[in-house]
């Protein structure tokens, strides 16, 4: 084997090294937050469910996503934990970007009320 095939090969698993470092340091986080959940917490599940730490014994969590509603989870479901969002704020509503003009149109529910008739330009 000569030299050159030596230096490759030490190069490769060098960059093997230093991509997998970087996932083990995210891995390495992840536990930790997920072993210091404690009751109170406002968490995100891996599905995109918010709810509250109500209890956490061992693998499981019991979060409380609406007021008497509480759901068992593997603590290996929880993705992150969120700042809670004071009581009486809403999210800010999404800017409309629809021409002007088209809020004019009024549109059924269904097509009972449509009169065939009717033709407007």
């Amino acid at each position: 084997m000569g030299p050159e095939i030596l230096i490759v090969v030490i190069a490769g698993m060098g960059m093997l090294w230093l991509m997998t470092r970087n996932q083990r340091k995210q891995q390495r986080a992840q536990m930790e937050m997920r072993n210091t959940i404690a009751p109170g917490d406002e968490v995100m599940t891996g599905a995109g469910l918010y709810g509250t730490v109500v209890s956490a014994d061992g693998d499981v969590i019991v979060l409380q996503t609406s007021p008497g509603v509480e759901q068992r989870w593997a603590r290996g479901a929880i993705l992150r934990k969120v700042d809670p969002q004071p009581m009486g704020e809403e999210e800010p509503e999404a800017v409309d970007d629809a021409e002007p003009g088209l809020d004019e149109f009024e549109v059924p529910d269904d097509a009972s009320g449509l009169d065939p008739d009717d033709k407007k330009p």
